[in-house]
Formats: structure tokens, sequence, C-alpha cells
């Protein structure tokens, strides 16, 4: 998969889009197919380290997303490969 990853803090071209092995679900995750994406205010505040969170380095900004379940874990019951989904967190551009 591709990735847009912050690999230290810094200005924003800084970033580099890499390839990466397609992750697993652990047992209570699903992997999500993003479609879209939102580049917000605190995500670039966040890759130049100015923003409350630090989140551990590498990492992938993207705190919007929205896409399609791709995986479920095995303890995963109230979602199914196909589901339409949105998310709140990192790794949208990823």
């Amino acid at each position: 998969m591709k990735a847009l990853l912050c690999k230290a803090f810094g200005p924003l071209d800084q970033l580099s889009v890499e390839e990466l092995p397609l992750p697993r679900p652990g047992p209570k995750q699903v992997r999500i197919d993003v479609k879209a994406a939102a580049l917000n205010f605190p995500d670039a505040l966040m890759v130049q380290g100015l923003y409350q969170v630090k989140p551990p380095l590498p990492f992938s900004p993207g705190s919007e997303f929205a896409g399609l379940v791709s995986e479920v874990g095995s303890e995963v019951s109230h979602y199914k490969v196909g589901d339409r989904v949105i998310g709140f967190g990192l790794g949208g551009f990823a």
C-alpha cells in the first residue's frame, strides 16, 4: 500500500510517499480501504511537532477518512467486508 509518512517532525515538504506492506487487522480491528481523506490544520501541526499530541514516529497523517472495510479481525461482529465507514484517528493517508 502507499502511505504518506512523517519520519521526523518538520516542514510539510519533508513528508514522503512510500510503499508499505499491507497490514493485517488484529482480532478486534478492521482494515479500511481509504477512498477519501481530509487534510486538517491539526494534521499540519502534528507533522511539524507543534500539536498537543505527538504520535510516535513514523506515522501517517490524515485524521479524517472514509472508505470500505476490506478485512475484519476474528472477533469483529458489527462490520463486514464491503461496509462503508468513516473514521477519525491517524493513518488516513495510508
